[in-house]
């Protein structure tokens, strides 16, 4: 018989929140079993993972906390990251979400631009701590300082160098290869006087990520955080889609925009596509392969 694991759960929920609380199975996602907890009106997101594999639960806490501490964004509120006995637990606030209206874009882009124009103190690149970039291990060393040569050093080793670490163990060598031409290739795309800031980025932001609440506010989740440069954010945003109308004017107004932004933009998207490539294989390759492609012949 397989094991059940709501009760360890629940009673996880009762020493962290006190008890009460009932739990009903939302279904897995792609990495986590997830859960709606309730007790009276009061609801929960509860994502769950075994002990030994919950580290991205870990990560996503910290992310979120980190997030909302910047008081520019809103996030779900952390309510518990507890052991449960075999499992780990994560107890977010629940949020009810409407379809975006008109003057969504807007606010996302002055919330998004005020994030991304907090100050980060001492300035450098990376995190604290790796995460999860999707499934795939993100790692974020932090650098000494927060110039270019720092940031293209960070881009260079724990992004597009780290993607190609995993492929190169693939033995996919014209990815590897082109991958390896265009971090060489770094500098030329920042010969435009770009001087890249380090910003507090979600660093998975595409349109399954944000949403609007009945009131109308913006909110942001599932983040794989990062102090990185913000055009790395909105070239996420922009890789399967586009920002919703009204966000540019809002965003440039926040936190302003380099005039060479959309050069830079595929080199950004780049990482996000190389891993698509190691989570689901071939489907992906030849959009990466292209890109990188692309970015040497204009690097």
């Amino acid at each position: 018989m397989a094991h059940d694991p709501a009760p360890a759960l629940v009673a996880a929920l009762a020493r962290e929140l006190g008890g009460g609380w009932t739990l009903r199975p939302l279904g897995a996602s792609g990495f986590c079993a997830t859960w709606q907890a309730q007790r009276g009106d009061v609801r929960l997101f509860v994502k769950s993972m075994p002990a030994d594999a919950a580290a991205p639960l870990h990560a996503e806490a910290d992310g979120l906390r980190s997030l909302a501490a910047t008081r520019t964004v809103r996030v779900p509120a952390v309510a518990a990251l507890a052991d449960a006995g075999d499992a780990v637990l994560l107890a977010l606030e629940w949020l009810d979400l409407r379809a975006p209206d008109a003057g969504f874009g807007e606010r996302f882009g002055r919330a998004l631009g005020a994030l991304h124009a907090a100050p980060v103190e001492p300035p450098r690149y990376g995190w604290p701590r790796d995460n999860v970039i999707g499934a795939t291990p993100q790692r974020n060393t932090p650098t000494a300082g927060g110039g270019r040569d720092d940031w293209l050093g960070f881009v260079a080793r724990d992004r597009l160098g780290a993607m190609r670490e995993r492929l190169d163990a693939r033995r996919d060598g014209a990815l590897v290869d082109a991958v390896g031409d265009v971090i060489a290739a770094l500098p030329a795309f920042f010969a435009d006087g770009h001087q890249p800031r380090p910003s507090l980025i979600h660093g998975d932001l595409w349109s399954g990520n944000w949403g609007m609440l009945a009131d109308g506010t913006p909110v942001i989740f599932d983040p794989a955080v990062s102090w990185s440069d913000a055009e790395a954010e909105l070239a996420m945003i922009e890789l399967f889609g586009s920002a919703p109308a009204g966000f540019w004017p809002a965003y440039r107004d926040a936190a302003g925009l380099h005039a060479g932004y959309p050069r830079r933009r595929a080199l950004y998207q780049l990482y996000h596509l190389l891993n698509h490539v190691v989570l689901f294989s071939g489907s992906y390759r030849a959009q990466a392969l292209a890109c990188a492609r692309a970015l040497l012949q204009t690097g």
